[in-house]
């Protein structure tokens, strides 16, 4: 069954699923989804650093891998409950998705506003439980975020 979201809001609420089970599971509550023009979800995931022992397994990775092979990205947009880190947001720049609806960008200013300076359409939508879910987890894991954050604590 293909599911279809209208509103910024609402596809937040897809990655905030991906969040919340990422933190269920003890690893990095970061969620993801990326919708076609239409609204149509093609694909969805978690942080999966912790759960896989794989550095590579971002929210936004997760999420452009189970879309699968599309024919063009160019109308898509990338959801996350953070603000993208470098890597992240090279992948919507390298594939050219034209937007982005970010969660909350308080606990972690990312690269929102360089892809915004390069064309993509930027939406922050500064959401409490996004805010809520990543102060709850930096405080109790300070160390596992600044390593995924890539700096020292």
């Amino acid at each position: 069954m293909t599911s279809y979201v209208a509103s910024p809001a609402a596809m937040l609420g897809v990655a905030l699923e991906e969040a919340r089970k990422g933190y269920a599971e003890g690893g990095v509550p970061i969620g993801a989804a990326l919708f076609a023009a239409d609204g149509r979800l093609l694909g969805r995931g978690r942080n999966r650093r912790v759960q896989d022992g794989d550095p590579s397994v971002h929210g936004e990775t997760a999420a452009f891998r189970d879309a699968g092979r599309q024919r063009t990205y160019r109308g898509t947009t990338m959801v996350t409950t953070l603000s993208p880190c470098w890597y992240c947001s090279g992948l919507i720049r390298q594939f050219g998705i034209t937007g982005l609806v970010v969660g909350e960008s308080r606990t972690f200013t990312g690269q929102h506003e360089w892809l915004a300076a390069n064309g993509v359409a930027v939406t922050v939508l500064d959401d409490e439980e996004c805010v809520e879910l990543m102060t709850a987890f930096i405080a109790a894991h300070p160390a596992l975020w600044y390593e995924d954050i890539g700096e020292d604590a």
